[in-house]
């Protein structure tokens, strides 16, 4: 019987838009070279990544170096309040407009809620408080010193839930950092909530696939 949700934080449950914030605090840098936003915005994503997937480092570090990668590559200066503005910029990030109503669907439904999150214990505080519906488990990549898509990252989710697979369901928006890598645990309920209309693929099914959250409880029967 699954009785936990387990959520990615950061655009699942978290407007996370660090391409805008990014942006703002850039503003006429992006200007004066004529930067393409669009190839900009790939570029950081894939250096985000590459920046988990090695020896762990903090979150800070991970952003404040992809930061500096990206603006190297399209041949703006980094200065060291560029990465700090960033960072502070988490705090702000508010729930998508459904999320708490969905929430508290599923705890009135009898569901436990955790977060797994690629972030650090003091900044994902920032986005529990904003969504303001209790967690019952909030698990970040400093506590497991590893980054989802690594199996590390799950499995020291489960060891804190105290449950395997088949009694989690697990819900994201990431494609590649989490319905991807959790094709790896059979009999785990896993739904893809796919905010962007991004395509899917049959290599990783199975997953139940919705375009956002307030589709999860009656998903789930409620």
């Amino acid at each position: 019987m699954r009785d936990i949700v387990t959520f990615d934080c950061y655009r699942t449950l978290v407007d996370f838009n660090l391409e805008s914030a990014t942006h703002r605090i850039l503003g006429d840098q992006i200007a004066e070279v004529d930067v393409d936003e669009e190839q900009f915005n790939h570029d950081a994503r894939v250096m985000r990544f590459q920046g988990i997937v090695d020896e762990y480092r903090p979150y800070r570090e991970v952003l404040r170096r992809a930061l500096r990668s990206v603006m190297l590559l399209h041949g703006l200066e980094y200065r060291d309040e560029d990465g700090a503005a960033l960072i502070a910029a988490i705090a702000d990030f508010q729930p998508f407009p459904e999320v708490p109503d969905a929430l508290r669907k599923l705890r009135d439904g009898g569901y436990q809620l955790a977060i797994i999150s690629n972030s650090e214990d003091d900044l994902i505080q920032y986005s529990v408080d904003n969504i303001g519906v209790e967690f019952d488990y909030v698990v970040t990549a400093e506590q497991a010193g590893a980054y989802k898509p690594l199996p590390q990252a799950f499995e020291h989710l489960m060891s804190v839930i105290g449950r395997g697979p088949d009694r989690i369901v697990h819900a994201a928006q990431g494609w590649d950092y989490d319905i991807i890598p959790t094709k790896r645990y059979p009999g785990m309920h896993r739904v893809w909530v796919n905010r962007y209309g991004q395509k899917g693929s049959e290599s990783y099914q199975p997953y139940d696939e919705i375009s956002d959250l307030s589709a999860l409880p009656p998903l789930l029967g409620l």
